[in-house]
């Protein structure tokens, strides 16, 4: 097997790819503000190549970083020598790459003889996006494709509007793959779409809901991103704009948003995984969402899926100060996870950004809350690390099916407390 996962890498990266062979993925957990602080210095070093998958946030709570094979024991060394401890989470990064790549091509030989989309296996953005038009031809009176703008890259900004009839009613926003590399998400999006348009007129929750509410959603939020993924860097996090003045790629979309922008929790550094981006809507990828949204005025809750860390979050991210409906937030939240949990036994903490997770700026469901969408949520879906970014596709669907639950109490709750 490891003979034929190398001659996959070689393949790889004749066609340009870029390789993680030898990569792993450690988890450093500081125990005092001066270990915190060089943590934090790794991302900054360029040389060292350093990428977070989980920040450093505060003493005692972990840190993801992947490191490359080549910079391996100098950062060990450097974390052995300041008694940071660690352990190795991942030990070869492109191992899982290529598994990736060898269930995505199993897949595609099987959509190829029985003509069936395999809501178990991740996609290409060309195959995601044949499936929405699939979907609409499938449920003509009920799902309708909209394009709200163009990518950078001047691709579609496809969302899915599902709907039973009648103009300006209330409205439920869903987002997938606004980080291009959180591959489940765009997957559980696709999964959770589809569920949607078969259970209405069977499932009475379902059929409520849509008997009553609009829901829209983007499933390859950031679609330059995605691809990039999938033809060049399976790692990419960002947009793929032009930074003036810097050889760095992209902005991180959700850090771009007009709420604490340019605050803590993102960078000013257009190298940085968390670069904020010149302005506040600055990516064409965000302010279609911001317009539509705007727009529409009538949206009620905000919903932007994320991975990894098990995590249903609230605002705010950019300040400490509660929300005033959070009290109602948690109280929702606390029923979704638990229902989640109910599924698989997947358990979830909760709360707002700031206290759950870190402190973060510009972000989706921040400045959701704060042009009057009241129910704003953020998840961070599987894993807590073991695979984080590279879940492996037989995960995909419990992933999705755990979700559901948790995402039909949001829905019944905004159908429940109009406001």
């Amino acid at each position: 097997m490891r003979v034929l996962l190398l001659v996959l890498a070689i393949a790889a990266a004749a066609c340009g790819e870029e390789q993680f062979v030898g990569d792993q993925v450690l988890r450093a957990t500081a125990g005092n503000e001066a270990q915190l602080a060089l943590l934090h210095s790794l991302g900054e070093q360029e040389e060292l190549q350093v990428d977070f998958w989980r920040g450093p946030t505060k003493p005692g709570h972990p840190a993801d970083l992947r490191v490359p094979f080549r910079n391996l024991q100098a950062v060990k060394s450097l974390l052995e020598s300041n008694n940071i401890p660690y352990s190795v989470m991942i030990e070869d990064v492109q191992e899982l790459v290529n598994e990736e790549k060898r269930t995505m091509r199993l897949s595609r030989k099987l959509r190829r003889s029985t003509d069936t989309f395999d809501f178990s296996s991740y996609h290409t953005i060309e195959e995601i996006y044949d499936w929405m038009e699939e979907l609409t031809v499938k449920y003509p009176n009920l799902v309708t494709r909209l394009q709200i703008g163009e990518s950078y890259e001047k691709r579609p900004l496809y969302v899915l509007k599902f709907s039973t009839g009648g103009s300006g009613r209330p409205a439920i926003w869903f987002d997938t793959g606004i980080h291009s590399r959180e591959w489940i998400t765009q997957a559980t999006g696709v999964w959770t779409a589809n569920k949607l348009a078969e259970d209405y007129g069977k499932d009475p929750a379902v059929t409520a809901i849509l008997d009553n509410l609009d829901i829209f959603f983007e499933i390859v939020t950031n679609p330059d991103g995605f691809a990039y993924t999938q033809s060049t860097n399976r790692m990419w996090r960002k947009t793929r704009s032009i930074n003036a003045g810097s050889s760095c790629i992209g902005v991180d979309p959700n850090r771009n948003w007009d709420v604490g922008f340019g605050g803590s929790g993102s960078s000013s550094n257009p190298c940085s995984q968390t670069y904020h981006g010149p302005y506040a809507h600055s990516e064409s990828e965000v302010k279609s969402i911001v317009d539509f949204i705007l727009q529409h005025g009538n949206v009620k809750a905000a919903i932007s899926i994320h991975s990894y860390s098990q995590m249903l979050m609230s605002p705010y991210g950019y300040k400490s100060e509660p929300v005033p409906d959070h009290e109602e937030l948690d109280a929702l939240a606390a029923k979704a996870v638990k229902d989640l949990a109910a599924v698989y036994g997947t358990q979830y903490t909760y709360g707002s950004i700031i206290d759950t997770i870190y402190q973060s700026a510009g972000t989706t469901v921040d400045w959701a809350y704060d042009n009057g969408v009241k129910y704003s949520y953020t998840f961070e879906l599987r894993d807590t690390g073991y695979y984080g970014f590279l879940l492996p596709a037989r995960l995909i669907v419990p992933t999705a099916q755990e979700t559901w639950p948790a995402l039909l109490d949001i829905m019944e709750h905004v159908l429940q407390h109009p406001y």
